[in-house]
């Protein structure tokens, strides 16, 4: 088993506007982004597993010419309301990090 964040080259987060949050996967090369591909691991199933977000609500994407998925979630709290404390949301990706896969 591999951690996802050791294989990645990237895995970040950031607002999509005030009330979404996008989450990036990215490999550095074709070879590893199919090999994790061919796990099936990364799928919207996952992201509403780990973000606690129902499967429907995730808007997710493979972009094979980038190496790379995004998925696209409500954020919980609207960016800079009060009880946000990530207000970028750039500190949301570290649920992704510690997915195993398979390799």
């Amino acid at each position: 088993m591999a951690r996802l964040g050791d294989i990645a080259k990237a895995c970040k987060s950031k607002n999509a506007g005030p009330f979404e949050l996008t989450l990036d996967i990215m490999f550095g090369d074709a070879a590893t982004f199919e090999r994790v591909r061919a796990t099936g691991v990364i799928t919207p199933a996952l992201i509403a597993r780990l973000y606690n977000v129902a499967e429907s609500a995730v808007v997710f994407t493979e972009f094979p010419p980038a190496y790379a998925w995004k998925a696209t979630i409500e954020r919980r709290i609207p960016s800079g309301a009060v009880g946000d404390t990530d207000v970028y949301g750039a500190q949301q990706h570290a649920p992704l990090l510690d997915v195993q896969i398979p390799l």
